[in-house]
């Protein structure tokens, strides 16, 4: 049973003991009047408790045989009331076992189970909550919900404009449940995990209001933050670097939630640091209590995984074997969104550019292109003049046949097939080195005239 409905069934049962404080002293007082009204609501009381109990766990649990016991005293008690036999001093004690043994049977009998459901956004960014719901998934006393929300891309205006759900991407071992029939304010279940901090705060993107952490809060017991990114760990004591990663930490979703899990304990004191500058050193017990420094999902994820784990679409293959079926090298090269901003247009002409070197090496060595899942819908929002330019980039990587193009929800498996990573500082490079993979970054300024 679900420990919210339990909770309930037991708020109905604990007013039980002052309507029978009202049953005794009306029996003292020859109140037959009072007493039966006060006899017919324990019974209704009792029969809506054990109904429910059937519904829920099936018929025979000993909680509703208690029940049923408690309803023949109540029979019995009206009766030698209207015989006028009725003894208050031994009514007081019956009622009194009864009540005890039906708090025991609810209490111990009937097995309590949470319901857990997890909203993540985009496909792509499932592994931050992946391993979590398969821990909760495996737990008989956990009834896991994966819901996947609908997110909006943003006009420069902030105004939503192109709505997108992505619950037919998730992996297929993932049972799927619509936002649309599932009423979060009327389940109330135990607790809810995101991955989305912004609410309405990115310029971007934005989830379905419906689901912004502020709400959240209300249609749960413990709301969980788990960022679907990681970031570079810096030291916590250097307060220039935490400023600069302040945007990433100064969010509804850390504001709102009950608990933040982040990548590690460093990580950890950084948030806490972050919010302590943000609100006052008066906070910093709440948020010391309030974030933890677990790990990220996604770094478990990833460190699990080998090869084996992965299947290779066809359409790659060309690119990743050689006539004699030998293996190229091959390099991720992944374009961040905040490079993409600082330096817009010097950074489309730096794409370009490692196009032209890697096309000239396509025979040793192949290039597996990752773009951030938005950065179409950033260079639409934020940068709209260049819109045209970077489909036009686009096109003729995929034309001109110049390597992988990777736009699918499943980052890991090109972090597996990868050799080493090429490309902007981004939460991809700290996943690359928590698995000793080799990184390179990029300077956009750097580009060969010739």
């Amino acid at each position: 049973m679900r420990k919210a409905l339990k909770n309930q069934l037991a708020e109905l049962i604990v007013l039980l003991p002052e309507a029978h404080e009202t049953i005794c002293g009306s029996l003292r007082k020859n109140d037959q009047e009072t007493a039966t009204v006060c006899l017919s609501d324990c019974q209704d009381t009792a029969v809506a408790v054990g109904t429910k109990i059937d519904e829920t766990e099936g018929e025979g649990t000993t909680t509703v045989k208690a029940l049923e016991e408690y309803c023949e005293l109540l029979f019995h008690i009206h009766q030698d009331m209207t015989a006028g036999t009725a003894d208050p001093k031994k009514v007081e004690k019956q009622l009194k076992k009864h009540y005890i043994d039906i708090c025991n049977k609810l209490l111990y009998d009937i097995p309590e189970t949470k319901e857990v459901v997890f909203l993540p956004y985009k496909a792509s960014m499932w592994d931050s909550l992946e391993t979590v719901w398969k821990r909760a998934s495996e737990d008989p006393k956990i009834n896991a919900v994966v819901i996947p929300i609908p997110y909006y891309d943003k006009n420069p205006d902030g105004s939503f404009r192109e709505m997108h759900y992505e619950g037919a991407e998730f992996p297929k071992d993932v049972p799927i449940v619509s936002y649309e029939k599932y009423n979060l304010e009327a389940n109330h279940p135990d607790e809810i995990y995101i991955h989305n901090p912004y609410d309405d705060t990115n310029y971007v993107t934005s989830i379905h209001p419906a689901f912004y952490s502020k709400k959240l809060r209300e249609y749960t017991d413990k709301l969980v933050y788990i960022p679907y990114f990681v970031l570079e760990e810096i030291n916590p004591d250097n307060m220039a670097a935490v400023k600069g990663i302040s945007a990433f930490i100064d969010t509804p979703g850390v504001i709102y939630a009950d608990e933040v899990i982040v990548q590690s304990e460093a990580m950890r004191k950084v948030y806490i640091e972050c919010m302590v500058n943000l609100t006052g050193e008066y906070n910093r017990k709440y948020f010391e209590q309030k974030i933890k420094g677990t790990g990220s999902p996604k770094i478990e994820k990833i460190k699990s995984m080998t090869i084996d784990d992965v299947t290779v679409p066809e359409e790659w293959k060309r690119h990743i074997y050689r006539e004699d079926g030998s293996c190229k090298k091959i390099i991720i090269y992944n374009t961040s969104l905040a490079c993409f901003l600082e330096n817009s247009e010097q950074m489309l002409r730096k794409i370009q550019d490692v196009f032209r070197i890697f096309k000239e090496h396509k025979g040793e060595v192949t290039l597996l292109w990752r773009p951030h899942p938005l950065y179409k819908a950033t260079i639409s929002s934020m940068r709209p003049h260049l819109a045209d330019v970077y489909d036009k980039i686009v096109e003729i990587y995929k034309t001109e046949d110049l390597g992988i193009y990777d736009d699918t929800a499943d980052m890991d498996r090109a972090l597996v097939l990868a050799d080493a990573y090429y490309g902007d500082r981004s939460s991809l490079v700290t996943l690359c080195k928590a698995i000793g993979m080799p990184v390179m970054l990029q300077n956009p300024f750097v580009i060969d005239e010739d």
